[in-house]
């Protein structure tokens, strides 16, 4: 049920994706009373199809959820029409239009992508605004990854700066911050003392590929003791703060972990703090390495900080994020285009994307996903690459700035060889997900 979910997340999202960016183009190929013969949501062979009434345009819905196409008359796309594009022109077609009409039509899908991700945004702030921990506010420091740890990170640390910049306000984002700002060193705030250590950028693929490296360090406290628990009469009370075992520290679980590990099947006594207290109380820990409780986080060592947003301060705060998640994306397609940093090894197919939805529906994480891949699609479409959006608008681009329009056959030739790249593309994506599925 929970794939199930994920695989309906996704549909839907990419639909309304499809249907946007397509749509740009639609409107504006009509506004300049160019033909579009074809709109469909998803690839042939179609499931639906219909032709209203004095259009000229077939709508459809096609069987195969990889995408989707606006055929329009007289232009070189994907469908590689060759019997169209060889006959006389026609006022209603494409290629007869003038070159700033044809680039309008070609950036109209991404334009709407980048509405779509605006609206969503400023929508998704005036419903239900900011919910982020500052760094600042993760008193504890952090809890590092065996990675972290190698490259000089050590759990406690409380983040200062990475190089010269200082670290940013939203904890979840450090790792992300640590990888584009590319870093040499980072200062952090060690036992009372600040420490400046070098990163090597050898460890840059691994930072890239090896999400969690920076976790939150807050003291533990049970959260619940089940009736089944080896423990359930020892005395442990809903609350209770871990102490330590032996003199030995177990607040944190890191160190909650290893000393319940090196004394799974034995019997131990733990101290706890309960209302300001000190007890101590003799437990079984089980063969698993468990003591059969539940964790949570003592509740006032973790401050959240909440924003909400009126409707007029939700566009400045909306086109923010939208702007941040742009630049990311920018910075991510960067790092993948630099073969030494490996990126390309987290590239990821329908696979990997589905993934990142959650396995039960929330609509603020729906929406903020869907903003998201947006902004993805949008970036993606834009490159200067042949049978993307991108490539036809460097095309126009070089025929408005040089008076002279590519030919037919280059335009056919480099449509193909655009083609060849994207199914390039898409093979290494799909084998990035089938790797980590059998990992």
């Amino acid at each position: 049920m929970e794939t199930l979910i994920r695989i309906v997340q996704l549909i839907f999202a990419l639909s309304i994706l499809i249907l946007v960016h397509e749509a740009g183009h639609f409107l504006f190929a009509r506004l300049f009373r160019i033909r579009v013969e074809k709109f469909y949501l998803f690839f042939p062979p179609a499931i639906f199809k219909f032709k209203p009434k004095g259009s000229d345009t077939e709508f459809g819905i096609g069987c195969i959820p990889l995408g989707g196409f606006c055929k329009i008359s007289g232009m070189i796309d994907e469908s590689m029409d060759r019997e169209q594009m060889e006959s006389e022109p026609q006022p209603w077609e494409f290629r007869s239009h003038p070159a700033w009409q044809r680039l309008l039509v070609m950036v109209g899908g991404v334009l709407m992508n980048f509405v779509l991700a605006l609206v969503l945004y400023c929508a998704i702030c005036f419903t239900w605004g900011e919910q982020y921990l500052r760094t600042e506010d993760a008193i504890y420091g952090v809890e590092v990854s065996d990675l972290a740890s190698e490259i000089g990170f050590r759990s406690g640390d409380i983040p200062l700066k990475f190089g010269d910049t200082p670290v940013p306000d939203n904890f979840a984002l450090l790792q992300t911050n640590l990888v584009y700002s590319g870093a040499t060193s980072a200062t952090v705030l060690r036992d009372g003392d600040t420490v400046t250590f070098p990163i090597d950028q050898v460890y840059l693929p691994a930072m890239i590929n090896s999400p969690g490296m920076f976790g939150l360090r807050a003291p533990l406290a049970v959260a619940s003791v089940p009736d089944s628990s080896i423990n359930a009469a020892a005395g442990m009370m809903v609350g209770d703060h871990f102490g330590t075992v032996e003199g030995r520290s177990v607040r944190f679980y890191p160190e909650l972990r290893s000393v319940l590990e090196a004394r799974a099947g034995e019997a131990i006594t733990m101290q706890f703090v309960r209302d300001g207290a000190d007890l101590e109380i003799p437990l079984r820990v089980g063969d698993d390495g468990k003591i059969g409780v539940g964790l949570a986080y003592v509740s006032d060592s973790i401050v959240v900080t909440n924003r909400d947003y009126s409707l007029k301060e939700s566009i400045p705060a909306g086109w923010n994020m939208a702007l941040s998640s742009l630049q990311n994306y920018m910075k991510d397609l960067g790092l993948i285009f630099r073969p030494e940093t490996k990126a390309y090894k987290s590239v990821g197919s329908f696979i990997s994307i589905g993934s990142i939805f959650p396995a039960s529906w929330d609509w603020e994480i729906f929406w903020r996903l869907t903003a998201f891949l947006s902004i993805m699609l949008a970036v993606l479409n834009i490159l200067p690459i042949p049978a993307l959006d991108g490539g036809h608008i460097l095309f126009t681009l070089f025929e408005i700035l040089t008076g002279r329009k590519p030919s037919q056959k280059f335009l056919e030739v480099t449509q193909v060889i655009g083609m060849l790249l994207l199914l390039m593309l898409f093979f290494l994506a799909m084998g990035n997900d089938i790797m980590k599925l059998l990992r």
